[in-house]
């Protein structure tokens, strides 16, 4: 007999499923359900005929569904008495707060989460996710959650979880599609891959010359350093940029839109501040 807690999988779309299958094959006596029938088949899980017996079924019952409201459709007429729901669908922050007051007026708790791989990723090494909520919860199955990756409790107001999330999705969209553009540029993407990687090693090394580094002690001290390379420069060498892609007759939205952030900073006084001054315009638009 396994010494691994039981789980409930509730979910079964490409992250649900790796997860059921990630359970399975790590020893945990795994119980799955969602809302559209048959997508238990070749999981190697127990399926529960309805979202009431699948949460009966397990102390902790991890969620991924498509937003938060399908949890409160799905969980609507079950017992969460004692129950610990992980969470780990995307909404908004508040939607999160919303969600940990429905499950708690129910008797369960509710940890939020954001994991931060694809499907593929579950349960491989690099793979992590942010959780928010009680620490005791988190604590009790933490080797539990720990078979999907690496588990980052960053607090307790359930809103962290989505917060974090949502902050590495906008930097991972922004980088890859800013990619996109600049290879369409260029006219491909095999040519412009390495100095692109290069730029991106550059960008985060952790020597006096690392970009990232110097810009985030910026950004905390509030002092944006400019005369190297000041922002009244940047807003003018944007424009060239935005040029570029409409004299090569492409779609300019992400260029004009860094342009037009660079003007409106340029205008508001911030031109002889470094480009981390942005931040005063991102924080009060």
């Amino acid at each position: 007999m396994s010494s691994r807690e039981a789980v409930t999988v509730i979910g079964l779309g490409a992250m649900g499923s790796t997860m059921a299958r990630t359970y399975v094959a790590a020893g945990h006596a795994t119980t799955v359900w969602n809302r559209t029938p048959g997508k238990a088949d070749g999981l190697g899980a127990a399926p529960a005929a309805t979202a009431a017996e699948a949460v009966a079924a397990s102390a902790v019952v991890v969620i991924s569904q498509v937003d938060y409201p399908a949890m409160f459709e799905s969980l609507a007429g079950a017992d969460l008495r004692g129950r610990v729901l992980v969470n780990l669908s995307s909404d908004s922050p508040d939607r999160l707060r919303e969600a940990a007051a429905w499950v708690a007026e129910r008797g369960g708790t509710l940890v939020t989460g954001g994991i931060m791989v694809p499907p593929p990723g579950i349960g491989q090494p690099g793979a992590y996710a942010f959780y928010a909520g009680p620490t005791e919860a988190v604590e009790a199955h933490r080797s539990t959650l720990e078979v999907l990756g690496r588990v980052d409790h960053i607090g307790t107001d359930p809103g962290l979880a989505m917060l974090y999330y949502q902050a590495m999705l906008n930097i991972f969209w922004t980088t890859l599609i800013s990619y996109f553009y600049s290879a369409s540029l260029v006219g491909g993407a095999e040519q412009l891959r390495p100095y692109v990687a290069a730029m991106l090693t550059d960008l985060t090394q952790e020597g006096p010359m690392g970009f990232l580094r110097i810009l985030t002690t910026q950004l905390d001290s509030g002092e944006y350093p400019g005369g190297e390379n000041n922002l009244h420069m940047q807003a003018i060498g944007s424009e060239h940029v935005v040029q570029a892609f409409t004299d090569a007759g492409l779609d300019a939205t992400v260029p004009g839109a860094v342009a037009a952030l660079f003007a409106r900073a340029d205008a508001a006084g911030y031109g002889a501040n470094g480009l981390s001054a942005l931040a005063e315009l991102i924080r009060k638009p």
